[in-house]
């Protein structure tokens, strides 16, 4: 391992600069006018693993883009590491934000900036660059290492899930390693165990038959502007929990000793608040804002449209109005039960003059990872030896899918080892990574995939 982390830490500008020639290609898996580029950013990641050693590289193609399986096989008698990783990247828009092209990256004052130095193709780097050391300095891998990267995560991973349940027995492994999530603040590692769920559906209230003058017709027809609004002021109560009969009924509610361990984490909820420019917090009654975000489930309204949206005033009484709803969903809670419920909930109290429509888009189940598997303590200590302190275990607020997939379809676990930050502007405009951390996961994956060895 030593030597692994030596060359690492003498070839990391290289490391850098090979970094950018990935981050150069504009993969936006949403948009299919890009759809050549995510198709070249699967080329140039398969041709990478090939040239770093790698015993078979197989573009799997989809009904979308390609997933790259690359694997490293070391010997039958150890055990194998899945990583996962995506090599798409989300829109850069808006263009006129960002203080240097989104697909021309930058370092400035040690972060890397561009379109995906985060996520994912920085943190998914890491672990190529860590097998990489492992073999250009002559040592063999402690373990087997499988890499599944998709390029369809940013607009939905429709494919991944029947990809698995199709090369289930070719993906027979211990455990699943992820670098897709964050930290809990600068220099604090961390090794998230739980994630939030998550349902997605839009509302659509129809009312006349075209757009009315409403002199003429106000106060006679009904608005569905304001049939909405009653209707999304009804889904919340005066404590802000979630008023829909049997909402919380499968609810895992924290632990004693989780809600302890959370109070304790160095957590500034007040300066978290201000980085986004909110005054006050509002959480459901009786729990702090780490406990909301991370164990909580929560119903918000995502985009509201109908009626005159220009200039100026236009005295129209709208035909439709819609809106979309994403719930965060957390352990035990079910995807398509919850829709069931907001479904239910919306038939029984949208009035007979408005007609309404009402689509599941998506959803993901929650997940939680027993925290004393062997491959929970190889992160501790991977990370411990990096940063000189023990590692965080914390939960996030946001869904990884893939997550609840490979539980279900291949029955292993996920050890989710982030190295983002909040203030890595994630899907916005000036995307960037610290080099620091770039390195600090490079040398992290070395080292876990040494200490998961040991432990298996």
């Amino acid at each position: 391992m030593q030597k692994a982390l030596a060359y690492a830490s003498e070839f990391n500008n290289r490391f850098v600069g090979e970094l950018g020639e990935f981050l150069r290609i504009p993969s936006i898996s949403t948009d299919e006018a890009y759809a050549h580029e995510v198709r070249r950013a699967a080329d140039w990641l398969a041709q990478e693993f090939t040239r770093i050693g790698a015993d078979t590289v197989t573009l799997h193609e989809t009904g979308g883009h390609p997933i790259v399986l690359a694997e490293y096989r070391a010997g039958d008698e150890l055990p194998t590491v899945l990583i996962y990783g995506h090599y798409d990247v989300q829109p850069p828009d808006p263009l006129d934000l960002w203080t240097t092209p989104p697909f021309e990256p930058t370092i400035r004052d040690g972060k890397l900036y561009a379109r995906g130095s985060c996520d994912d193709k920085g943190q998914l780097f890491m672990h190529v660059k860590a097998v990489d050391a492992y073999l250009a300095s002559g040592l063999p891998l402690p373990v087997n290492v499988v890499f599944v990267v998709e390029g369809e995560e940013e607009s939905g991973s429709v494919h991944l899930r029947p990809f698995l349940e199709e090369h289930a027995s070719d993906l027979d492994g211990d455990i699943v390693l992820i670098s897709d999530t964050s930290m809990l603040g600068e220099g604090i590692p961390s090794v998230t165990y739980g994630l939030r769920g998550t349902t997605y559906v839009e509302v659509l209230l129809t009312g006349p038959n075209r757009d009315l003058h409403s002199g003429v017709y106000g106060g006679a027809v009904e608005n569905p502007i304001n049939v909405l609004a009653r209707l999304i002021a009804d889904l919340h109560d005066e404590r802000h929990r979630v008023a829909i009969p049997g909402f919380y009924d499968d609810v895992r509610d924290l632990s004693d000793d989780e809600r302890s361990e959370i109070r304790d984490l160095p957590f500034d909820a007040d300066a978290w608040l201000r980085a986004v420019g909110v005054g006050a917090g509002r959480t459901e009654d009786g729990y702090t804002v780490l406990e909301a975000t991370w164990a909580r489930p929560a119903l918000d309204v995502n985009g509201i449209w109908g009626g005159y949206q220009g200039r100026g005033a236009k005295t129209v009484l709208p035909a439709k109005a819609g809106a979309k709803i994403s719930v965060r969903l957390v352990p035990d809670q079910q995807p398509d039960d919850v829709v069931a419920l907001l479904k239910r909930h919306f038939e029984e109290h949208t009035p007979e003059t408005t007609e309404l429509t009402f689509r599941n888009l998506h959803g993901g189940h929650a997940v939680v990872v027993d925290r004393e598997i062997p491959a929970m303590r190889a992160a501790s200590d991977a990370l411990e030896g990096v940063f000189g302190r023990k590692p965080a275990f914390i939960r996030e607020g946001g869904t990884i899918p893939v997550v609840a997939d490979f539980k279900q379809v291949l029955g292993l676990d996920t050890v989710l080892m982030g190295f983002g930050l909040n203030s890595d502007a994630i899907h916005s405009p000036n995307e960037h990574f610290g080099l620091d951390r770039f390195h600090q996961g490079i040398a992290s994956s070395i080292r876990f995939l040494d200490a998961f060895g040991k432990r298996v």
